[in-house]
């Protein structure tokens, strides 16, 4: 029963969560980790992080770990299928109608139009995992006093790497990840 619920819930997030890997953040945190309880927020900070080190689309391999960590390799697999099967719908259908209609000007105008839609999807997204790895939570308003010094010092110093000097994400990650240890296990 509990495979149903996963590829339906999976099967609803790949048919209603528009705009690339990011944007289908925010609704895997709320259906994931707020309404149903399958995850804490911070697991599902840990799903994320391990999305990112590993090739291939966030979202799906968020799923892939999502419904792994629920029932093993086979929930793995029922709930990449469910995240993946609407869009493979949706994409044959819409790429059919966009280069048989691509000409036309209305069609030009909506694809241009939704571009600042799917910005604010891709900034939902980072705000929810801003506030995790800052705050411990994914909502408003939060408590300064549980902000996070020694994450927030590890996300600039990342970020002034990769947008100075464009150091492999690869890097970044595993030398975040020796800091953090370092860090957590000897200094805190």
């Amino acid at each position: 029963m509990l495979y149903l619920k996963l590829i339906w819930v999976f099967f609803q997030i790949g048919l209603l969560s528009f705009g690339g890997g990011y944007a289908v953040l925010p609704m895997i945190d709320r259906l994931i980790v707020q309404e149903l309880g399958w995850m804490t927020p911070q697991q599902f900070i840990d799903v994320l992080t391990i999305s990112e080190m590993t090739p291939g689309p966030i979202a799906i391999n968020a799923a892939t770990f999502v419904g792994n960590q629920l029932l093993g390799v086979p929930g793995g697999i029922v709930a990449t299928l469910g995240i993946v099967l609407p869009s493979m719908i949706i994409v044959i259908l819409l790429a059919y109608i966009f280069f048989k209609f691509q000409e036309v000007n209305l069609v030009q105008d909506v694809v241009a139009s939704m571009s600042p839609a799917v910005v604010a999807l891709i900034a939902s997204a980072g705000l929810t995992i801003i506030l995790t790895a800052f705050f411990g939570t994914t909502t408003f308003p939060v408590v300064l006093s549980d902000f996070n010094v020694i994450s927030f010092i590890i996300f600039v110093i990342s970020l002034g790497l990769i947008r100075k000097y464009e150091i492999n994400p690869i890097r970044i990650i595993i030398g975040s990840g020796i800091a953090g240890f370092i860090i957590f296990s000897f200094i805190v």
